[in-house]
């Protein structure tokens, strides 16, 4: 897939395109990007009073952790996916994407659905959210077919799997699939988790070569790619089949080992220096994390014991959050004609505070279990502030002109 990512040809195809009245409205990552930070830090806020006191929502048809599960997935990573794809289409089609009016309607949608979900109306709560992607898949198929990119039809692949997953997780919660809520949390994770390591594949050694001060090589194998792609196939069947969980383990192992490989090939220390380079390698290294976790909980859960919980927010906390919370400052600068080497201030503190709530939710509650709850409070509080500062630093980049 061939992306012109520099800042100038991104300048250039927004300048020459049809653009709405309303700057907030022009292109998909400025509403979703919004919508998904605010609803970040709104539905942790709301999930640390049910964790820890005895607030209660009217749940009857899914239970409070499967409403967090499923907003975590459906609601905030794919309102990231929807506005780093509305955004992506239009530049690497060269096509207008959706703006104006249509993607308000489609940003109602979404938050329609959020509205629904937790007030328990389940039926009409689906109607809205499948509706949302269902759009979103169209809108990204039609430019690209309309432009011939037949290699950017795997997205589309990837979007109408997160539709089957979502569906699977209302048909599950109106108990016309058994399991389907199952199905449809664990599949929208894992199938978010694979998206991110093909697209982070392919982007952040680019972002890196081209971001650090100095030249750099970065390392991919071939080999290792067609590796990691078939092992994750493997983990991704056997996991979600719940039959063959020694062979998820040992797959997880091995993704494992090979991810490692890959990010030791994409290391320099002159990321450090980065904070919009070094949260996108962090990320990647939860994931792989994630993944080790994994095998140790399947495979020698009598010997260490750890939670399956701690493996799924290593994928969660630290891999989709951190790497989707990078992604949009990045994005949100460069198609706003702002420098991504000048980030604003405050960010750096933002992902800092951020990876230290990875570090608590993951490492520590790894060593030190007989305080989880507390590491669990402490995850919550950091993951929150972190979204709130994003949300005051890119709020006028996010709703002005451009630069």
């Amino acid at each position: 897939m061939k992306m012109n990512l520099s800042l100038e040809s991104l300048k250039s195809q927004l300048n020459n395109t049809k653009k709405s009245p309303n700057p907030f409205l022009s292109l998909g990552f400025r509403p979703f990007f919004l919508l998904a930070t605010s609803f970040a830090a709104i539905s942790i806020i709301l999930w640390s009073l049910i964790y820890f006191s005895s607030i209660s929502l009217p749940f009857n048809a899914i239970t409070p952790y499967q409403w967090h599960a499923h907003e975590m997935i459906y609601g905030f990573a794919l309102s990231v996916i929807a506005g780093f794809l509305l955004t992506g289409v239009q530049n690497w089609t060269g096509l207008q994407s959706l703006s104006g009016k249509p993607l308000l309607i489609l940003a109602l949608c979404w938050l329609t659905a959020r509205i629904l979900i937790i007030s328990d109306i389940i039926l009409w709560a689906g109607f809205f959210d499948l509706t949302f992607i269902i759009v979103l898949n169209i809108t990204v198929a039609r430019l690209i077919i309309k432009a011939k990119q037949w290699k950017q039809l795997a997205i589309v692949f990837k979007l109408f799997t997160l539709f089957i997953g979502n569906s699977l997780f209302y048909l599950g919660a109106l108990n016309i699939i058994e399991n389907g809520t199952y199905l449809g949390i664990y599949g929208g994770m894992y199938l978010i988790i694979g998206l991110i390591m093909m697209m982070g594949r392919r982007v952040i050694p680019f972002f890196i070569e081209k971001g650090v001060d100095k030249p750099v090589k970065i390392y991919n194998s071939k080999l290792i790619d067609f590796s990691s792609l078939g092992l994750f196939i493997i983990f991704f069947i056997s996991e979600l089949s719940q039959q063959f969980q020694p062979l998820s383990g040992y797959t997880a192992l091995l993704l494992f080992i090979t991810n490692a490989i890959r990010l030791s090939g994409w290391y320099t220390k002159l990321i450090w220096k980065k904070p919009l380079l070094w949260s996108l390698y962090l990320a990647m290294c939860f994931i792989s994390l994630g993944f080790l976790l994994h095998f140790l909980h399947e495979i020698a859960y009598s010997i260490w014991q750890i939670s399956k919980f701690i493996s799924i927010h290593s994928f969660a906390y630290g891999g989709i959050g951190m790497i989707t919370f990078g992604m949009m400052a990045r994005v949100a600068l460069g198609h706003t004609g702002r420098s991504i080497h000048q980030p604003p201030k405050g960010i750096t503190t933002a992902l800092i505070i951020l990876t230290t709530g990875a570090i608590f939710r993951i490492l520590f509650c790894l060593i030190f279990p007989s305080y989880y709850t507390i590491w669990i409070l402490l995850a919550q509080i950091c993951w929150i502030i972190a979204f709130l500062i994003f949300v005051y630093l890119y709020y006028s980049i996010l709703t002005q002109e451009d630069e």
